[in-house]
């Protein structure tokens, strides 16, 4: 008569392993973006001091 809790073992690990394996593409994403952030992020600091020493000097 009280089947509240009545979820199977399966099910929760089936719920378990989706949610770590959301994790893992996030930490994976996450690494991903740190390596371009490192690798692009001086050059583009440098494109927008670039772009606005051009747009004060009016060459844009």
């Amino acid at each position: 008569m009280n089947d509240r809790a009545a979820i199977e073992v399966e099910d929760l690990l089936k719920v378990v392993l989706v949610l770590v394996l959301v994790w893992l593409v996030l930490e994976i994403v996450g690494e991903i973006v740190g390596i371009v952030s490192a690798l692009f992020g001086p050059l583009l600091g440098l494109v927008i001091v670039v772009l606005i020493v051009l747009w004060f000097l009016d060459y844009i």
